[in-house]
């Protein structure tokens, strides 16, 4: 069990490292505590944000976005190689994520393939975005590599973790593909950390999970026959991947997720729709192909028949 440092000290552990730093105003108290605990802590999970330009990118995850208000994290690593601070304490970034991932994390071994959705990882790790594009051709500059292993070293460091504590995105949620891309060999950090830290780097590397597949069909009937059920019974096991999204992209309450696809889904579901530019009878709440698609493209799932 880790508790989080002070603020300060938070600061004086990256800046011993090395990282450069950049204070942006407010940082120091700005964060999710309101909506649930911060700590104790297990990890660094570093993340890619899908964007370019460091002045937007910063902004965004400053301020967050309809459906899920910022910080997203604690601070965002640019592609020149200096860590914005904009937040401190809970922070939007880690989602649900595999319980046995985090078992994992703590006891510092390998972790499994996630496969489940049901642990709130913004209670228990840092968070660094990552500027790229995740387009799979936005190239990673060596300082900004440079910078995720100084970062990462830093906070092992300061808590007395190995290397096996920090983590991507991708290892903890599944369907999550972040950080990827040229230049992103995430073997080759662990050794950097484990160097910086003076002990081995681990023996392989940790594994890929695989997108969960999502059926179309089968999740339309249990969103036409799930409503009208007595008590909250599970008709399509992939209905709690869905939700699991829906709660990630701040739509629906994590007490939510229980694989029903009940009214409260509905609503949610209908809220994506109407954020996939969908109105009317259109935004119904009934996945259809298209905004299904776009849910699975932005939270790591593959729609089939």
């Amino acid at each position: 069990m880790a508790t989080p440092p002070s603020a300060g000290t938070f600061l004086r552990v990256l800046r011993d490292e090395g990282v450069s730093v950049v204070e942006h105003d407010g940082w120091r108290t700005r964060n999710r505590n309101h909506k649930g605990p911060w700590g104790p802590v297990h990890g660094v999970m570093i993340h890619h944000t899908v964007t370019s330009g460091s002045t937007r990118t910063v902004a965004i995850c400053r301020e967050g976005y309809q459906g899920l208000p910022g910080p997203l994290c604690h601070g965002v690593i640019t592609k020149d190689g200096r860590v914005h601070l904009i937040g401190y304490g809970r922070a939007n970034h880690a989602g649900l994520g595999d319980d046995d991932v985090l078992r994992a994390v703590i006891a510092e071994r390998t972790p499994p393939a996630d496969n489940e959705a049901n642990t709130d990882g913004n209670r228990h790790f840092y968070g660094f975005e990552c500027e790229n594009l995740g387009d799979g051709e936005d190239e990673w500059p060596d300082a900004q590599i440079e910078a995720i292993v100084r970062v990462a070293a830093a906070l092992c460091r300061h808590h007395d973790w190995t290397v096996r504590s920090a983590l991507r995105h991708l290892d903890w949620q599944p369907g999550k593909i972040d950080p990827s891309g040229p230049g992103m060999d995430w073997q080759d950090i662990q050794a950097r950390v484990a160097k910086r830290l003076g002990t081995k780097p681990p023996d392989k590397p940790l594994p890929q999970p695989q997108k969960p597949k999502v059926s179309l069909s089968r999740l339309v009937a249990a969103a036409r026959r799930d409503p009208a059920a007595s008590g909250t019974p599970v008709s399509y096991a992939g209905t709690k991947t869905v939700e699991a999204a829906l709660v990630d992209a701040g739509l629906l309450t994590r007490p939510r997720l229980d694989g029903h696809f009940g009214t409260a889904t509905v609503r949610a579901y209908a809220t994506w729709q109407r954020r996939c530019g969908y109105s009317g009878a259109a935004a119904d709440g009934i996945p259809g192909r298209a905004s299904l698609t776009h849910l699975g493209d932005a939270h790591g799932f593959t729609v089939v028949a």
